[in-house]
């Protein structure tokens, strides 16, 4: 003899079947690329923003890194704290000046105290050079920025 369940019993068992399938797709998607593809350690190393490769990736902090070679990859695998940029890609000089995040743009870029910093606008390296106090001014507005994301 078979059981009918009562329709709102069904519902409620398909309703929580597609919130499982939906939590596992969003599971399977991959990190967001960071810095757009470019390698974080290049910074330090060349002296000079460079293209990562898909074939040398490693993720960290909900983000995908790409890296010109392995030897890259280890080295950031090491010590992702000293190697990613701060503010986790977005421009040192809007978060900054305006609390706000914006996508920086990989090209432009400053290392300061062995930490690599990156901007949105061609002038935000000079800016940060000729006024340091920017980030600390930065740095406390991105604690806010995160407390806000949790």
């Amino acid at each position: 003899m078979h059981r009918i369940l009562p329709a709102p019993f069904s519902w409620f068992v398909w309703a929580a079947m597609a919130l499982l399938v939906a939590t596992n797709a969003r599971a399977a998607d991959p990190p967001k690329l960071a810095i757009q593809g470019y390698d974080p350690v290049a910074y330090f190393t060349q002296k000079q923003p460079t293209q990562g490769k898909s074939e040398f990736t490693y993720d960290w902090d909900g983000l995908r890194y790409h890296f010109a070679n392995a030897a890259n990859r280890d080295r950031f695998a090491a010590d992702p704290d000293h190697y990613a940029p701060n503010y986790a890609g977005n421009c040192a000089g809007t978060v900054a000046t305006q609390g706000e995040r914006v996508p920086a743009n990989p090209k432009y870029w400053l290392v300061v105290d062995d930490k690599l910093y990156l901007f949105a606008f061609q002038k935000g390296p000079e800016l940060f050079t000729k006024e340091p106090g920017l980030i600390k001014q930065a740095d406390a507005k991105w604690s806010m920025i995160r407390k806000s994301d949790k």
